[in-house]
Formats: structure tokens, sequence, C-alpha cells
């Protein structure tokens, strides 16, 4: 697995970071211990696994069994390999999935159910944990195959990249597939750092039809921020590009934020309705993994 180059920042980086804090202290907010501009340095990283029992497309998933183990238990155990990552927690509003991830060994924080997404539900279990943390990795539940790799990219790829708040992984996608809404599709500069995330088909060329020989780039799922820009992002205002494409990376673009954008291998694998569960179980059985 590579990244590409490492971004430098500098103060002018800082200073929408700044004043979406002087907002959010104008509005009746307390954020504090925020990092000096002139010196930025991310050491610690916890990864959170959000968790919730409703689903319109698969209710119940996170306990969906995946050759006998609870699908939440299988990314939890992934997460566990990753070696950036100092400490690894569920995050869950509901008390069937707690008590499943306290019996296989878990420490699980308790969230609100008016969480309105998985960062959301992060950023509440930091404020729960007792402990600091420089980076919060937000790791999807419904990818049980999540390669450790992967978390230790992104995480790596924050600690080395002063001017992004944010990182996450694409990997190639098939162009046959640069139309499907369900992929979300990434287009990065030169210096490795996000353009646009989209679900339709991006670049979108003239002949409106996909080109095979076009490298597309597929967002994988997982995301990782800095611990005090988790700390701005749900004062963040909905922004019109995130809600027409219902993306909340896009709300981090649209404010100015920079997201450093990591190129791996990687097929991905995640969970989407009750027949996924099925092919994840014939890909296992032919890996001949447990």
């Amino acid at each position: 697995m590579t990244s590409n180059s490492q971004g430098g920042g500098g103060v002018a980086e800082w200073l929408p970071m700044l004043a979406a804090v002087g907002a959010a202290f104008t509005a009746g907010y307390l954020i504090s211990s925020l990092p000096s501009p002139f010196s930025r340095k991310r050491s610690s990283a916890v990864g959170i696994i959000p968790a919730r029992y409703a689903s319109s497309r698969f209710e119940g998933k996170p306990l969906a069994l995946i050759l006998g183990k609870p699908m939440i238990q299988r990314t939890w155990e992934q997460a566990k390999l990753a070696t950036d990552l100092d400490h690894v927690v569920v995050a869950t509003d509901d008390d069937r999935i707690a008590d499943c991830c306290r019996g296989f060994g878990a420490e699980v924080i308790m969230t609100s159910e008016t969480c309105a997404n998985g960062t959301e539900r992060c950023y509440e279990a930091l404020t729960k944990l007792g402990r600091k943390f420089d980076i919060v990795v937000n790791i999807q539940g419904d990818e049980p195959l999540i390669d450790p790799e992967i978390i230790n990219g992104v995480v790596q790829a924050l600690k080395t990249s002063s001017g992004a708040m944010f990182s996450t992984a694409v990997t190639s996608l098939k162009p046959e597939h640069a139309s499907d809404p369900n992929r979300v599709k990434c287009i990065v500069d030169q210096q490795g750092y996000a353009i646009y995330f989209s679900r339709g088909m991006i670049p979108y060329n003239k002949k409106t039809v996909a080109n095979p020989d076009f490298p597309y780039l597929l967002h994988l799922g997982i995301q990782c921020y800095d611990a005090n820009f988790l700390a701005i992002y749900p004062q963040m205002k909905p922004t019109p590009l995130q809600l027409e494409e219902d993306l909340e990376q896009l709300k981090v673009l649209e404010n100015g934020y920079k997201i450093k954008i990591i190129k791996v291998n990687h097929d991905a694998h995640g969970v989407d309705t009750p027949s996924d569960v099925e092919s994840i179980e014939a890909l296992m059985k032919a890996r001949h993994l447990k």
C-alpha cells in the first residue's frame, strides 16, 4: 500500500479553523485545548466503530453472523490488528449491540439516538472516553474484512500532513461501476488532497459514458479526523453540496478544510444488504479465512 506525497501546512491553512472556532464561541460553545497553528504534532490515535441497530436496508446489521461471528466482532478484531491505533472502542445507542460487544471483550461507549451520522457518534464517544487522543479513526462496522494496514495508512497520512484535518482512503474502481450511485467516487489533486467526492461519475466526459482507460477512484468508508477538528465538525451547518450528494465529506471541503487521500489496493467488501453476507462468506471460504 502506498500513499501520495505528503503535503505541508502553514498559518493560512489554519485560518478557516480559527474562524469556525470563533463562530462556535459566539454560538455559546466552548472548544478547549486547541493546538497552536505554529506547532502541530499528532501522536495518539483511537479507533471508534460506530454501530446502530436501525437500518432501512438491513435492520440489525452489526449483529448479522458471518461464518458464525457477529459482523461487528469481525470488524473489531480487524481494527485491533492496526498497530497505529492506541485504543479501539465501539460506539452504539443500542443495548443489544452493546451486550454483544462486551461479550467478546470490546469496550463500549453508549451514545445518543439523535446522532445524525457516524461522525457525530464518534465525536460523542470521544467526549465520553475520559482520555485525550490526537486522532480519531471512524471505522465502518459493516466492513468485516477491513485491512488493518489501511487503518494504519490513514493515521500516518494525518500524522504527516499538517495541513489536513481529515484523511481517508481510495482504491481503484472498475469503469462499469462509475455510474453506480452506491459507489462513491473521488478525484484527487497532484499533492494527494481530495478535490471532490460524488455519487455520479467523476470525472465526467462529454461522451457521457465511462472511459475504460480512465483510473476511476472508489472512496472507502474509513474516515480519520484531527480530534480538535472533530469537535468543530458537528457544529457546522449542512452545506449545499453535502445535502445534494448526501456525502458528509463534502461539508469538510465546502468549509475550506483539506482531506488527505491515500491510494490502496483493496477489494471493497462492505455489507449493505442481507445478500452481501453470502458474498462475504463465499469470499472468506475461498481465501480459507475463519
